[in-house]
């Protein structure tokens, strides 16, 4: 049993999705189910049914086992997302004091593994802090930060109904921000 914001998902019953939900699908953030289908590859066993899932940010298509177990839940409802935006600034930022690349890495791989849209504000607000403090920016900090957003934004957009580029002003109007 999994329990994901106060929901229970049984780990057996894995068909849960249909063709046209908007799943979040491990770490690769939203995804939409375009087809429930076996595999169309030679060499795959037939019987097996694969979710066919397109991405919302990025290209391409996952194949991803109907009964895999990888990590796979709905997207949060308006509700939901709502109450994650006015939570966001009580959100403590994920902090790495270690400097050592293979450690920070670590630290980050931990955080996005949680699933967590928390866990993802934290990542931001972190990396963000970090980033305004050094002289020198770093590419990996700022990679890493644009892969937490894209997975929030992602699933912040379809939850709230409207589109990638407008989650950001969204998020600053409703905690009394302006824009930067």
């Amino acid at each position: 049993m999994v329990i994901y914001r106060y929901r229970e998902y049984d780990e057996g019953d894995y068909n849960v999705f249909t063709i046209g939900d908007k799943i979040i699908y491990g770490e690769h953030g939203v995804c939409t189910v375009e087809k429930i289908a076996p595999l169309e590859v030679s060499g795959v066993s037939k019987g097996a049914l694969y979710y066919y899932l397109s991405p919302l940010i990025g290209t391409g298509t996952f194949f991803a086992p109907v009964d895999s177990g990888a990590f796979m839940r709905p997207v949060m409802g308006r509700d939901e997302a709502e109450a994650l935006i006015d939570a966001m600034p009580g959100i403590q930022p994920a902090i790495c004091n270690d400097n050592r690349f293979n450690h920070v890495d670590a630290f980050y791989k931990d955080l996005f593994r949680t699933h967590s849209c928390e866990a993802l504000v934290s990542i931001v607000k972190g990396l963000n802090t970090r980033l305004t403090e050094r002289k020198t920016r770093s590419s990996r900090a700022e990679a890493t930060m644009k892969r937490a957003k894209d997975i929030l934004h992602g699933e912040l957009s379809v939850a709230l109904g409207i589109g990638l580029d407008e989650v950001e002003p969204y998020i600053l109007s409703r905690i009394g921000q302006d824009e930067q």
